[in-house]
């Protein structure tokens, strides 16, 4: 990969036999940024922008992708409803048109055949993503290279130290996950723990994700199991809580050895492989740059929905976004923000949820049983309409969010400030 990296021409090929005005654009373009853009951070935002770059061909601009880990694994399943990505629609190893919420005292069953519910390995996004960018000349990956500063602009663009040397760029996008700038007023997070398992015999029904099962309760905070069936004898069982804090792998260890001793009910299994990760819910997001040539993407910029932590679908709409701009002669930007009544509900929902962990199974329950599916889902996708929000709000109970209205106005207040 240092070989690629060397091989990207820093400036156009000229030669210097052309006379001396010919010399003076070369001396001035070895003074311009090594890179047009530098992208920090190769995970999913990272990649995602990479690849799309790359189908542009000669119009690609000169990228750098700078990424802290040695090597991909598979550490990740993306999830998302209904269509995805022309880009990435082949890469969806499952689908299932059935989904099940669970509760201590009930349960509901939703067919979402009109809109499944498909997932994307980690591996194969990855593999994806790092052939796209093998094959250009104008984008280089450099893996295991840390940032040893933030970025330091000088007027025309931006320097940055790293354990690998120093880059420059017209134009910096930071899509790294652990950027927290901004993030003091987050009002849950949710954080997950699971593990892909082998069982010696069948046990799961491969036809129907079990969305959310909450019939282990906790008193401070909302707790379910996740499992998505690959087929008979393997599964990914993950455990999911929406907490005050962030919680680690560690801290959500037993509660998966629990879901997974209760799913597998004695028979004999082996782990292939384990995932984790923590997400801010609510509206509390990084703060952009008021620079234009560094914007934030990714996780804590805007690409997870605050409400439901989904952000796959999110990001590729955002890079697809970017590259249509890139390919116009213009900057790239970083998310949307969602519209102001979707922003309203989802900051009130959290806020419920914060104050009300108890009710957050019935109104997760409610909201699958009691809203046709179709709207529902396209509430989840933010594909949803004014329609949608308001069948959604017709169905949740009237009090507990009427009671948290001052709440959520002042946290929100306070998250602006």
């Amino acid at each position: 990969m240092i070989a690629k990296l060397a091989s990207l021409p820093l400036v156009d090929p000229v030669s210097l036999a052309d006379g001396p005005a010919v010399v003076e654009r070369v001396t001035t373009l070895r003074r311009s940024a090594d890179y047009d853009l530098i992208i920090l951070g190769g995970g999913c935002a990272g990649l995602s922008l990479a690849m799309r770059l790359a189908s542009l061909g000669v119009k690609c601009p000169r990228t750098l992708v700078i990424e802290k880990l040695p090597e991909y694994t598979n550490d990740r399943t993306w999830c998302f409803w209904g269509k995805g990505s022309p880009q990435v629609n082949h890469l969806v190893s499952h689908a299932w048109q059935r989904v099940t919420l669970r509760s201590e005292s009930r349960s509901v069953e939703v067919d979402c055949g009109a809109t499944p519910y498909q997932m994307i390995p980690g591996q194969a996004f990855y593999a994806h993503a790092l052939q796209a960018i093998e094959a250009s000349q104008r984008i280089a990956l450099l893996k295991s290279v840390s940032m040893l500063s933030e970025p330091r602009n000088s007027g025309h663009e931006w320097h940055l130290e790293t354990s690998e040397g120093s880059y420059s760029g017209a134009a910096v996008i930071d899509t790294r996950p652990s950027h927290s700038s901004g993030l003091q007023n987050v009002l849950l997070w949710q954080s997950f723990c699971g593990s892909e398992i082998e069982c010696e015999s069948p046990v799961f029904d491969p036809t129907t994700v079990e969305l959310m099962d909450f019939s282990k309760t906790h008193k401070s905070r909302i707790h379910f199991t996740y499992l998505l069936p690959l087929s008979r004898t393997r599964a990914l069982v993950e455990t999911t809580a929406f907490a005050l804090v962030p919680l680690t792998a560690q801290d959500l260890s037993s509660d998966l050895s629990s879901a997974i001793a209760s799913r597998v009910q004695g028979r004999r299994f082996r782990s292939l492989r384990s995932e984790s990760g923590i997400l801010p819910m609510g509206t509390s997001l990084a703060r952009n740059s008021p620079h234009p040539t560094f914007i934030r993407a990714g996780l804590t910029a805007g690409a997870a929905r605050p409400s439901t932590g989904y952000a796959f679908q999110r990001i590729q709409r955002w890079a697809d976004s970017c590259v249509q701009l890139i390919a116009d002669g213009k900057p790239p930007i970083s998310h949307k923000p969602d519209p102001l009544v979707l922003r309203g509900l989802d900051h009130l929902f959290v806020s419920v949820l914060r104050s009300r962990p108890e009710l957050g199974p019935e109104l997760f329950l409610s909201l699958f049983e009691k809203t046709d599916t179709e709207r529902l889902i396209r509430f989840l996708s933010d594909q949803g309409t004014i329609a949608d929000y308001a069948a959604i709000a017709s169905v949740l109970p009237v009090f507990p969010f009427i009671r948290e209205i001052p709440k959520a106005v002042l946290r929100k207040a306070a998250a602006q400030s």
